[in-house]
């Protein structure tokens, strides 16, 4: 029987763009790491599909790196390391096909990779393991993918990541305690004030993210903002905008508009339930 106290991973749907349309056609699962890899690691994410038509996935990525490993029709399996995605990040899945995930807490991903700034992945897919990590154990792609067992998957994440970090590193540390602020507080809508009340100054801070995040603090507030907007607008029926924008910290509802088109391609009433 489960632990009550054992922490759940999450279950919004935040960045999913029809998420509803994603979940009745593939399996998708979260699971939390061991627990010495929990400060770093927010996340797996398992999904598996068998279908007989293709199907356009849509991620409003999150400021966080993944490493992926995956089975696709026609390919070889492969692994790679995909640093913070900067735009929509569409995905075809077709055939059968598994995908297993890892994905950092923001700033969670230097200590496994201590030797460059996240912001040299932040754009960039398709990234080899040995590109990255200092020593890739052998077998892991075999190990994570191979089973149909899916806690044998987890197992075989954990193993792989606790081969290859994680490097204690203070400000590390800090850098995700901020960037978790930043994601949870509503409150936090200006960099300059935010440094400020952290005691640093906005180079300071633009700097640390750079190293450790991979992007800066300006984009995570607006990216969380979008979020919460795509979250709201999948799952409402009926949302008020116009306090959704003052909510979310813009200055009018034609901010958020503007916001949420440009990222996800279409307004936020194109996502609304009918």
């Amino acid at each position: 029987m489960a632990d009550a106290s054992e922490p759940a991973p999450r279950s919004d749907t935040k960045g999913i763009v029809d998420a509803a349309g994603l979940f009745a056609r593939a399996r998708f699962r979260r699971h939390l790491a061991a627990p010495a890899l929990r400060p770093y690691v927010e996340q797996y994410w398992l999904i598996d599909w068998d279908l007989s038509q293709p199907y356009a996935s849509h991620v409003v990525p999150h400021p966080s790196v993944n490493v992926v490993f995956q089975t696709l029709p026609g390919q070889e399996p492969f692994a790679e390391v995909a640093g913070i995605g900067l735009d929509l990040f569409t995905q075809k899945l077709e055939g059968r096909g598994r995908v297993c995930g890892v994905k950092f807490r923001p700033g969670g991903f230097r200590p496994f990779a201590p030797e460059h700034p996240v912001s040299a992945w932040t754009g960039r897919r398709m990234l080899p393991l040995d590109h990255v990590f200092a020593e890739v154990p052998d077998g892991a792609l075999d190990a994570v993918l191979t089973p149909d067992d899916e806690q044998a998957r987890v197992a075989a994440l954990d193993a792989f990541l606790l081969a290859v970090g994680p490097t204690p590193d203070p400000q590390a540390d800090l850098a995700m305690a901020l960037a978790e602020r930043i994601g949870t507080d509503r409150g936090i809508r200006r960099v300059s004030e935010f440094a400020r009340a952290e005691g640093m100054t906005v180079r300071t801070l633009q700097r640390l993210f750079s190293a450790y995040v991979g992007v800066g603090p300006k984009w995570l507030i607006l990216r969380h903002r979008i979020h919460e907007a795509l979250e709201r607008a999948e799952t409402d029926a009926e949302v008020d905008w116009a306090d959704l924008a003052a909510t979310l910290g813009y200055a009018d509802q034609a901010h958020l508009v503007r916001d949420f088109t440009t990222t996800v391609g279409v307004p936020p009433t194109a996502y609304a339930p009918h």
